[in-house]
């Protein structure tokens, strides 16, 4: 495993990390007990970056982390997120809040359900457009001073945002998506603005939440309760139109003798050496399948290759549904 310094005490995490969201909601059916065993597998494969919300759930993926690390719990980065609130008369509703107060009481909150002393990254999950920036990363810094919290990050932030969250408080961490079919961070300078003010960028859905993997071959796939199927890129024309894309990264990774998903990660981890992929798995096999992805150095060649498989322009759909779009790169 390979690590990267992560705030300015020295600390490291590892260069993969964990996203635990699928276990408890989104993605279908719970199974605690093989969550759990994923989780004690990645720390024990030396990933110790480990990456919740409480709005996973909600709630209830805290819980299952409290009772996963309650014997491991200094052996791991833990990262939660505050700010999504969730509607529970309508699954698909979200609203957001960056009040200093509301910041404050989620904190608490999920130091309980985490069964931990302090969290180690706090993000705010989206930017709350009524609150200045400079409130709630005010807010956030005082939960540091109380020694509720050790490093900040944000989440889909704007380069402009960040930088005025920086001026506030250091940012060790921005999380936003990132994968050969979610590319805007190039474009809107996030990634850049990471390395200018020394925040790790984490890439979340680096497997195009799962389409990339090639397992993705119909809608009737997804279970009924995944919110997948609400989806954009998982819909109608564009899901068509996704998946020859998809069939052109198989075999460039045919072609490598990886998975798709291998491929995949590979190709987060070569665009940057300050971006950490986050990908979300409950089951050890993907687990380990996905930690070989370290073993793979892309070739010019091969970079190329899948540059030109998978252009922005050959994407079909938005990645998130119309309302969720306006709170992206914040």
């Amino acid at each position: 495993m390979r690590y990267h310094t992560i705030g300015r005490d020295g600390s490291r995490v590892s260069s993969v990390a964990l996203g635990c969201m699928g276990m408890s909601d989104l993605y279908g059916v719970r199974d605690d007990v093989e969550s759990i065993a994923t989780i004690h597998a990645a720390i024990d494969a030396g990933i110790n970056f480990i990456d919740t919300a409480d709005m996973y759930g909600p709630h209830i993926n805290e819980e299952l982390l409290g009772v996963a690390l309650r014997d491991r719990r200094d052996e791991v980065i833990l990262a939660t997120k505050f700010g999504i609130m969730r509607d529970p008369k309508d699954p698909q509703k979200r609203g957001i809040n960056g009040r200093p107060s509301y910041v404050k009481a989620c904190c608490d909150a999920s130091l309980k359900r985490l069964e931990v002393e302090f969290i180690d990254l706090y993000y705010q999950h989206r930017i709350d457009p009524q609150v200045p920036i400079e409130e709630t990363v005010g807010a956030m810094a005082e939960l540091v001073e109380a020694g509720k919290v050790r490093y900040l990050g944000l989440s889909e932030a704007s380069a402009a945002t960040l930088a005025r969250a920086c001026a506030v408080a250091p940012i060790a961490a921005v999380q936003t998506e990132y994968s050969i079919w979610s590319r805007d961070a190039e474009d809107d300078g996030v990634i850049a603005a990471c390395r200018e003010h020394g925040a790790l960028f984490v890439a979340y859905s680096p497997l195009g939440r799962g389409f990339l993997t090639g397992s993705i071959k119909s809608i009737d796939d997804l279970e009924s309760n995944d919110y997948r199927r609400f989806s954009p890129r998982f819909q109608g024309e564009n899901f068509q139109k996704n998946l020859a894309v998809v069939a052109e990264i198989e075999e460039i990774a045919a072609e490598r003798n990886v998975t798709s998903a291998q491929l995949a990660l590979a190709w987060v981890m070569a665009q940057s050496d300050c971006i950490i992929p986050l990908f979300g798995t409950k089951k050890r096999k993907y687990l380990v399948e996905n930690i070989r992805a370290l073993e793979i150095e892309l070739t010019p060649q091969e970079l190329s290759k899948i540059a030109s498989a998978a252009p922005v322009s050959a994407v079909a759909g938005n990645r998130y549904p119309e309302e969720m779009m306006k709170f992206i790169n914040a």
